[in-house]
């Protein structure tokens, strides 16, 4: 009796199970990668996950047009003038507006925020500080004129358009300046508690964040711009691509964000799941630490990049998901550079190698965020370097891990991909060619000062691209600092990634744009 009692007990738990297989109707389940996820604040976010948190979950003073980057339209600001002289720019703020908190948006809000990110001077400071912003000077550059209107003024007439496509970026997040005052510490403007606490307007508010583990969002139904189509928006912390198919399979989510080229394979004849792609800004490199006294010989960096196979690696586990591309601005931004003058060349390498009197080879480690792609670039890449007699040692961490020992110099090599902080080409030229000081405690920690790069001459190069307001002149400017920075660089770029997401059949408008910031969960409807 006993043992029928358990059977039907069991049978009726497994029915239950199978049930509730299938998510809410009101709620967009997702399976993604969010370990990189070290802050909530704004002021402080510079990775992908939390980079398409804060698109969602905060308003900025201006955005794009997905489809066409050109075409900037308002956001919190309604409207906005720049002086002739190209050094004020005067914003209207939306009315209207309120915060999650129940707060009234207003001019104060937009300065606070702005003023704030220069003042903590966290990681993305410098998309703003590149305009001549200092703690010392910002409470007269950036001001509020009335309660609806701001006036910000910039040290030199940039590039038309320049400063706004800055803005657009997260570090243009407009904050809750009451709730985050609130919450102070010690003159800290609030940051030990926006690490992981929310102070926004945006369509989707913060409910949940468990470091590695999940992050819930539920709809703003006071939004500005009209509440979001559905309630709620989970993302579960799934590494594995078998992981997230099986579970996209059964229905136990709705959207699979890091599947492989096989797995996406194994979904093509699936009716119910469908694939989404997009052309992304985000591209692969190595970085190539010139503290290394291997890496830092002209030959070598050389030779590396004739050790890449670039097409091998495009036709095969990166295959619908990354192009070759081997210049630092992504295919699709002014003055992008498609040339790509690289291949692997084994004996080409192997010449370059005995050169630098290294025809032995030598060994080098690699840090290697364990996460796909990378893992199985990173094994392809120890494969092509061992024919030419280099040792490559794979460390794998997470992304935490990874990205604090490149942020301090302290690696050999490292791969990773990266994306642009907004859609101008300064985005790119500022971080891979510009080093303005490259001691250990440098202000500006640019891509190439993470690994060493003394460059005073091309950083004076990407200077001048950034103020030249001829727009032919620019383009060509670029397109020179490219090929110098293909040739000389301590950076093997290799892909541009194309973003892949499989969903549910059910799954509608989920928004995928050319950046990790712009894809919006806000139209998404099951």
């Amino acid at each position: 009796m006993k043992r029928q009692f358990l059977f039907v007990f069991v049978l009726s738990l497994f029915v239950i199970q199978a049930a509730q297989a299938s998510t809410p109707k009101d709620t967009l389940v997702m399976a993604f990668n969010i370990d990189e996820i070290v802050s909530l604040d704004p002021a402080e976010i510079f990775e992908f996950a939390n980079g398409e948190y804060a698109a969602n979950a905060y308003d900025r003073l201006i955005n794009y047009n997905v489809d066409n980057v050109s075409e900037i339209y308002p956001g919190i600001a309604e409207s906005w003038e720049t002086s002739d002289d190209g050094l004020t720019y005067t914003f209207k703020i939306r009315k209207g507006v309120t915060f999650a908190s129940g707060n009234t948006l207003s001019a104060d809000d937009v300065v606070f925020s702005l003023r704030r990110v220069v003042l903590l001077d966290k990681s993305p400071a410098f998309i703003l500080t590149q305009f001549g912003f200092t703690p010392e000077n910002v409470n007269r550059t950036i001001t509020k004129k009335d309660d609806y209107t701001v006036k910000i003024i910039v040290d030199q007439a940039y590039a038309p358009t320049f400063f706004l496509y800055c803005l657009t970026s997260t570090a243009g997040s407009v904050i809750d300046k009451k709730e985050v005052l609130a919450h102070e510490k010690d003159g800290d403007l609030g940051y030990g508690w926006l690490k992981t606490g929310y102070a926004g307007s945006g369509p989707y508010t913060l409910r949940t964040w468990k470091a590695s583990e999940l992050i819930i969002l539920d709809a703003n139904k006071n939004y500005w711009g009209g509440a979001p189509k559905l309630n709620r928006v989970v993302i579960r912390h799934i590494v594995g691509s078998a992981s997230q198919r099986m579970l996209l399979e059964k229905g136990d989510i709705d959207m699979a964000r890091n599947l492989t080229g096989d797995d996406l394979k194994s979904l093509e004849k699936n009716k119910n799941i469908k694939i989404q792609t997009r052309a992304k800004g985000a591209i692969y490199y190595l970085g190539l630490n010139q503290k290394n006294k291997y890496l830092k010989i002209p030959e070598v960096r050389q030779a590396l990049k004739y050790l890449i196979d670039y097409k091998g690696m495009a036709q095969t586990f990166l295959s619908g998901k990354a192009t070759v591309h081997q210049a630092f601005l992504p295919k699709g931004f002014l003055g992008a550079l498609e040339e790509t003058p690289f291949s692997l060349d084994i004996e080409k390498a192997k010449a370059l190698l005995k050169k630098a009197g290294l025809e032995n080879g030598f060994t080098v480690t690699m840090d290697t965020r364990n996460t796909e792609p990378v893992t199985s670039m990173a094994l392809s890449i120890q494969s092509s370097f061992a024919k030419a007699g280099i040792k490559l040692d794979i460390i794998p961490g997470d992304g935490k891990q990874t990205l604090t020992k490149y942020r301090a110099r302290k690696h050999d090599i490292f791969i990773i991909d990266w994306g642009p902080d907004y859609m101008d080409p300064h985005t790119n030229a500022d971080t891979f060619a510009r080093n303005p000081d490259n001691s250990d405690n440098a202000k500006f920690k640019t891509l190439a000062w993470r690994n060493a790069w003394d460059i005073p001459e091309m950083t004076q190069k990407a200077d001048a691209a950034v103020m030249e307001r001829d727009t032919a002149k620019r383009v060509q400017m670029y397109l020179d600092l490219q090929r110098e920075h293909q040739q000389t660089s301590p950076f093997v770029i290799m892909f541009q990634s194309i973003e892949v997401v499989a969903e549910r059949a059910n799954v509608e408008n989920f928004i995928l744009g050319p950046s990790f910031d712009s894809n919006f969960y806000r139209y998404t409807t099951k």
